[in-house]
């Protein structure tokens, strides 16, 4: 999933040939292909599309092989694709070629969609390259599902790894806000869908306020929550320390009760104690005569 201005490469070394076919067999996490995970990863993310945002056109801006346009496309999804990387459009399978062509996402879209996908592909891209995408995705739609990640700074084409504050600062230059309503987390964990925004200011504002109630809320319920759980690891390592000691009294004990039980048991058997016995009953025999 990468895309960059076509051009030679500059500074950062990113262009083109850095997305060939060792970029997709290595440096995508698992191998990037046609496989049944990929086509299952892809399938899923187009069913919670087609069920959840419901858009009619759709263009995946950084489309790679082309496996979300397919998987669209194959729920009566008129979608398309662009990328920069001649060898991903060329791996594309055939009954979506047609609908994926090799180019830059910083160039003038000439349509206009329901929904443009942007998965993974503004790192790859130089700042004033990637600012100048987001202008150009948000001239040619209104909604816009977003994912750039926030920490991988090890892969080498991403030189533009930023927190997602960031890119909701650039969207907001073109009067897109965070639909602080939908969970994107089905793309990635730091998923984000971005909406032209229609209400006024204050509106936004209090949508914002709302979502930030709910997550600071249940932030303080989870840290209440792991207090109390410490506090009961506290006390039962409390009583696991003090199992050796009472282990040791029950073993006294025990070790006592053994020994008195052997006492008595040898005591019973002694001629003194059989005597005693006889002597005890025929005592017992004279008191009732005697009565």
């Amino acid at each position: 999933m990468s895309n960059e201005r076509i051009q030679p490469a500059g500074p950062s070394g990113v262009g083109d040939h850095s997305f060939g076919a060792y970029y997709y067999a290595h440096c995508c996490g698992r191998p990037y292909g046609r496989t049944d995970e990929w086509m299952a990863f892809f399938g899923g993310l187009a069913d919670r599309i087609v069920e959840s945002i419901g858009p009619s056109r759709v263009l995946d801006a950084g489309c790679a092989l082309g496996l979300l346009v397919e998987a669209l496309r194959d729920r009566r999804v008129e979608a398309f694709g662009i990328d920069l990387s001649s060898y991903a459009i060329s791996q594309i399978h055939e009954n979506v070629r047609p609908y994926c062509r090799h180019g830059s996402i910083v160039d003038e879209f000439t349509e206009r969609y329901d929904l443009v996908v942007c998965i993974e592909v503004l790192e790859h891209m130089v700042a004033p390259d990637a600012e100048a995408a987001v202008a150009n995705i948000c001239r040619h739609t209104d909604d816009v599902l977003f994912s750039s990640t926030p920490f991988d700074h090890s892969e080498p084409t991403h030189v533009n790894v930023h927190p997602p504050e960031h890119w909701a600062e650039l969207f907001a230059r073109h009067d897109f806000c965070r639909d602080t309503d939908y969970d994107a987390s089905f793309v990635t964990t730091w998923a984000m869908r971005f909406r032209r925004r229609r209400d006024p200011v204050h509106r936004v504002i209090r949508g914002y306020e709302r979502r930030y109630w709910d997550l600071a809320s249940a932030a303080r319920d989870s840290r209440d929550y792991a207090t109390k759980l410490q506090q009961q690891v506290e006390q039962l390592e409390a009583q696991l320390a003090a199992l050796p000691g009472q282990l040791r009294d029950l073993q006294e004990t025990q070790l006592r009760l053994a020994q008195a039980q052997d006492r008595i048991f040898h005591m019973e058997r002694s001629f003194f104690w059989k005597l005693r016995t006889r002597w005890v009953r025929a005592k017992k025999l004279v008191g009732m005569r005697g009565d």
